[in-house]
Parts: C-alpha cells; sequence; structure tokens
C-alpha cells in the first residue's frame, strides 16, 4: 500500500494572541487623545499624525506587544546570538464602516504588528501569498480554497487581540459591508539591535 505524506515548508509565521486583560478606561482616554492630535486621511482610511504613540500612551499594550514579540523572536527567527527587537513606529487606524485598508508591506521594520481596539463581526485581515504571481503562470482553477492552492488567506480578528506578521508579507482590509461602527487598531513596525550574522562567513553587523 502506498503511502502519501504532504508537507508545508517555508511558511509565512502569522501569530495571532488575546490579551487577557479588557482595554482600561484610562487607554480608552489615551485613545481619544491621539485622534484629537489629528488624523491624516489615507485613501480609503485614517491614520494617526501622531507616528509613534507608544513613546507617550498606551504603555499596558505596548508592554503586552513587546512580549509578544520576544516569545516571536525566540520560536520563528530563534536567534543564535543575542537580540534585541524594539518598537520603532506606533501609530492608530480609523477604517470607517464599508471602507476598506489597501494592500501593502510595511519597508524599513522586520516584525510588524496590529492590535485591535474595536472591531465588529466578520471583521478581518487577508494576507497575500508572496509566491502568488510565479504560483499563477499556470492557473488551474480550484474545486475549493485550502492553504496550498489559495494565493490569498484571511483571519477573522476580534477587540483586544494581537497580529504579528513578517514586515515583508502583504497584508489587506477587505470592505466591511456589515460594520455600522469605526474599527480602530494600532499598528507598529520593528528593527533590531545586536549581533547580526557572522564573521567567518562575512556576514557580521552589529547594530546599536
Amino acid at each position: 500500500m502506498n503511502t502519501q505524506s504532504l508537507h508545508g515548508i517555508f511558511p509565512s509565521p502569522v501569530c495571532i494572541v488575546n490579551r487577557d486583560l479588557e482595554l482600561s478606561s484610562k487607554e480608552y482616554k489615551d485613545i481619544e487623545d491621539v485622534i484629537e492630535e489629528g488624523m491624516h486621511p489615507n485613501p480609503s482610511n485614517l491614520s494617526s499624525i501622531n507616528k509613534d504613540i507608544f513613546n507617550s500612551k498606551l504603555k499596558g499594550i505596548k508592554q503586552f506587544c513587546e512580549q509578544q514579540i520576544k516569545i516571536y523572536v525566540e520560536e520563528v527567527i530563534n536567534p543564535k546570538e543575542e537580540i534585541e527587537v524594539y518598537i520603532t513606529q506606533s501609530w492608530l487606524n480609523i477604517t470607517k464602516p464599508g471602507k476598506d485598508h489597501h494592500e501593502h508591506f510595511h519597508s524599513n521594520s522586520i516584525i510588524s504588528g496590529v492590535f485591535y481596539i474595536s472591531v465588529e463581526e466578520d471583521d478581518k485581515i487577508s494576507f497575500v501569498d508572496p509566491n502568488g504571481k510565479t504560483k499563477n503562470l499556470i492557473k488551474i482553477e480550484s474545486k475549493e480554497f485550502n492553504t496550498w492552492n489559495s494565493t490569498l488567506w484571511y483571519f477573522p480578528i476580534n477587540t483586544n487581540e494581537l497580529v504579528l506578521f513578517p514586515s515583508w508579507l502583504t497584508h489587506l482590509v477587505e470592505p466591511n459591508k456589515k460594520a455600522t461602527k469605526d474599527r480602530i487598531s494600532i499598528s507598529f513596525n520593528t528593527f533590531v539591535k545586536g549581533n547580526l550574522g557572522c564573521k567567518i562567513s562575512s556576514t557580521e553587523l552589529i547594530l546599536k
């Protein structure tokens, strides 16, 4: 009897974790203050003028995100040398009912994240397969989509939830036509300090 073994290789690591603590009145006030500071209009949503909100506000959420980044780094990158992955920029997003967030990735960052302040049923984040164009050079229609044949994959998201992913992974938000209130989230980017590469192989880079 023939036995077939199917394996997934080179996956894109997306982490989703819920924060046990509910948002406090102080955190909601911090969100209101960021909005009052000003919001910048994008093609289909709004982002805060303040691009460093974790520097002065939302310390508890920042600490939670930093804890989860550390776990992600240990499990996914599993660095040989001691490194520090730190948050570089952080900003607030508002998506109005029926609006979307364009397809994009995050430059000058290693790991990016989104923490959800307010979402509704059917809200989700979608990711685009970086090899999608290559896979579709020969297009065979599928009876149903799965992780092997899809070039777009989405995850449902919830209030008080964090999503971490490689910054190079293209993502988007499709319109939620059932939404009746604003979708509010915090996005952030990261970079690294420490010893990268190896001196023997001429790849050493020391970042302080």
